[in-house]
């Protein structure tokens, strides 16, 4: 009895343990009714395919069959003994020779777990998938990654053969170097700068020639040089426009993106226009930001970003954006400043803050300084005096102007040349006693010229007693 027993719970426990792995392998990925890799079937033919799963499918389908095809139908259901599973079956009729690819079951939630098979759709008269209409595509030819001629054919057993046209040069495939496969095309493994020109795949099907043309482009990503039309701070007034270009000097055959980063991009206050220039030795990509009237929540930080495959540079500029044209105009060091004569130069430089830049006059105690000595001249806003001289103090004024908006502001500005304390006479007499009468009154004199006026000190030293030198 103990025995039967122990066979039913061992028996029921292995069923139960059966159950969960099936439940955790079965489907795991979807499974198509094709147990074969390719199907080949002819034009005008109706393609069924069914996929069963765990979950929701869904069907990926080759680029050549248009996501609004009246041909193409799905039906979606449940199956399996308890209907916990998912079916899916894709009708595609007619099939034609474009439609060529490959098919692909996929769950929806987990889109690696799939299921595929490459369908050949059959046709004499279209022996490339692609019909080229005359303009032979590009192939871009990148340092290091294989070259690959896309001319998948309908037929698997299509013989194509690839030719350079200029100079006409067959290619034989070696299965080494360049290699044929009818789902792809021409792959050529290490690409040299033989592969730079036009190419052709050709076959023949019932004595016509059919061919795919190309066009080979190497492709370079040497940036040279990334740079604005404005090299500093871009100062100006709301309501004015800005035009921001950022030039790139790139490599012949170079492909360049441009992009830009700045305050109004998300209100789309910007338009950029783009133009393309070549020269000798390189080409030249031109990208210009323009806002028509600037508001102050256009002031920042403006980016200019440029990518060319791997490589990437960028640029910037802040701009400020003012309310309304200024001067403000303070004195650095009080109102009077000092200088000291015999000085190689002398600047006279007050805090001046203002927009746009005001025409800037110096006057030297009322008249235009530069006009009165070749000695003033005017670097910017401040006023240099070369070799100063005593003669150089007096009374500073700048004017500043900006006359367009009639705004005008001046400052004063008192400098005091210091001269170095001199004394008049050689000796602090005119003659020279060599003794005098005992209680008698002598003068002495003593001249001295100086900038503040020097003040002057007496000392005496008593002469040494005989026998004492």
């Amino acid at each position: 009895m103990l025995d039967i027993l122990f066979v039913m719970i061992f028996g029921l426990s292995g069923r139960v343990l059966a159950k969960d792995t099936d439940t955790k392998g079965r489907f795991s990925s979807p499974v198509l009714d094709v147990t074969e890799k390719q199907l080949i079937i002819e034009r005008n033919q109706t393609l069924q395919l069914n996929c069963r799963g765990r979950w929701e499918l869904q069907w990926v389908l080759p680029s050549g069959v248009p996501k609004v095809y009246n041909g193409t139908q799905i039906e979606e259901s449940s199956c399996g003994r308890k209907n916990n599973q998912y079916c899916s079956r894709l009708t595609l009729s007619p099939a034609l020779a474009q439609h060529t690819g490959s098919y692909r079951c996929r769950y929806r939630q987990k889109q690696r777990k799939q299921a595929s098979v490459y369908v050949y759709i059959t046709d004499s008269q279209r022996p490339f998938v692609k019909v080229q209409s005359g303009t032979p595509d590009v192939v871009f030819m990148k340092k290091g990654e294989p070259l690959i001629f896309p001319c998948r054919v309908t037929n698997p057993n299509a013989k194509v053969s690839l030719v350079k046209e200029f100079p006409l040069t067959p290619l034989t495939p070696d299965y080494q170097t360049i290699i044929w496969n009818s789902r792809h095309g021409f792959t050529v493994r290490s690409p040299t700068f033989f592969y730079i020109g036009f190419f052709s795949c050709e076959t023949i099907v019932n004595g016509v020639k059919y061919t795919n043309k190309f066009v080979t482009h190497r492709t370079v990503n040497n940036i040279m040089d990334v740079y604005l039309n404005t090299t500093g701070l871009v100062q100006t007034l709301q309501g004015h426009m800005l035009a921001l270009n950022c030039t790139v000097t790139a490599e012949w055959n170079s492909r360049v993106s441009i992009s830009w980063t700045y305050p109004g991009k998300a209100n789309g206050s910007a338009t950029i226009t783009r133009r393309i220039s070549r020269s000798k030795t390189n080409m030249l990509f031109f990208s210009i930001l323009t806002i028509p009237r600037l508001s102050k929540s256009d002031r920042g930080l403006y980016k200019c970003h440029v990518t060319s495959g791997p490589s990437k540079r960028e640029t910037n500029t802040t701009v400020i954006v003012y309310d309304q044209p200024f001067i403000r105009l303070k004195r650095r060091d009080g109102p009077v400043v000092q200088a000291s004569a015999g000085q190689k130069s002398f600047r006279l430089t007050p805090k001046l803050k203002a927009f746009p830049a005001p025409e800037i006059i110096w006057l030297k105690d009322g008249m235009v300084a530069a006009e009165r000595c070749s000695r003033y001249h005017v670097d910017g806003f401040s006023l240099v005096i070369r070799d100063v001289a005593e003669e150089d103090a007096g009374i500073y004024t700048i004017l500043a102007g900006i006359q367009q908006y009639g705004l005008f502001q001046n400052l004063t500005i008192t400098l005091v040349v210091n001269v170095k304390p001199e004394i008049g006479e050689k000796t602090v007499s005119s003659r020279q006693p060599g003794t005098v009468q005992r209680g008698s009154r002598q003068a002495l004199r003593c001249t001295t010229y100086g900038v503040p006026p020097p003040h002057i000190q007496w000392l005496w030293h008593p002469c040494p007693q005989k026998g004492l030198s």
